[in-house]
């Protein structure tokens, strides 16, 4: 799951599992949005939210949304922490621990909503009661992204489009006007229209368990985090099985 490039060849189980991030990835945004109107991983969208609020004197409320990135950036620098400086000094990265971070924040954000710590969901926005959800959930999509990001050597971004889709149009012109790269470029292609697909299956997906479950359906993304921590741990399990067989021989 971590550990491919974008221009390689890979198997169809590879580009399952990184269709699979972007599937949480929307499934965290549509849950952002619906429980406190807010797009969770779109860092521009905080930022014009903040001129919006500073324009209309609500100074308070620009100074606090603006400050909700800073969860995001802080999940990239810990995944980064975590994964990529690992990678720079030849050790193994921990991307199941970041995983599970992620998995973390995602279950804190589906018990806590359900105790009732956030408020009403879907209720009308109000950062103070919004701002911890909100936190966690830039805190997920942040450790998310740059695991993914590191994992592919910066060629794949799960939790959000805005790059994706502009690296799919360049690559369809760069393809069809380069016969030499045609099946790289494709197979690249190919990889981003799955993400833009599965970020918006994953949106249409858990956005109807959310208006049925509110809060609670914050565990459908958390499962599948889950998961994606087991398969960051089949490396280990292997070595652990080589081991094993070699002490019995």
């Amino acid at each position: 799951m971590f550990r491919h490039r974008l221009q390689k060849a890979t198997s169809f189980r590879i580009h399952f599992d990184w269709f699979l991030l972007s599937f949480i990835a929307g499934c965290v945004n549509a849950g952002g949005f619906l429980g406190a109107h807010r797009f969770v991983s779109h860092v521009t969208g905080f930022a014009t939210l903040f001129g919006a609020d500073a324009a209309r004197g609500n100074f308070d409320q620009a100074i606090g949304i603006l400050s909700i990135p800073l969860f995001f950036l802080f999940g990239v620098m810990l995944s980064a922490y975590l994964i990529d400086r690992r990678v720079h000094h030849g050790d193994r990265p921990h991307y199941a621990l970041v995983m599970s971070l992620v998995c973390f924040c995602l279950l804190i954000a589906a018990i806590g909503g359900h105790g009732g710590f956030f408020g009403e969901f879907g209720s009308e926005p109000r950062l103070s009661q919004d701002y911890i959800l909100l936190a966690l959930l830039c805190a997920a999509s942040g450790l998310q992204n740059a695991a993914i990001s590191t994992a592919s050597g910066s060629t794949v971004r799960t939790t959000h489009l805005t790059g994706v889709t502009t690296d799919l149009g360049t690559g369809l012109v760069r393809a069809f006007s380069n016969p030499k790269i045609y099946h790289s470029e494709m197979r690249a292609n190919m990889l981003r229209m799955g993400t833009i697909v599965s970020f918006a299956m994953g949106s249409a997906v858990a956005a109807y368990f959310f208006l049925k479950f509110h809060y609670l359906a914050f565990l459908i993304p958390a499962a599948l985090a889950a998961y994606t921590v087991f398969e960051a741990l089949a490396p280990v399990r292997r070595l652990a099985k080589w081991k094993r067989l070699r002490q019995k021989n």
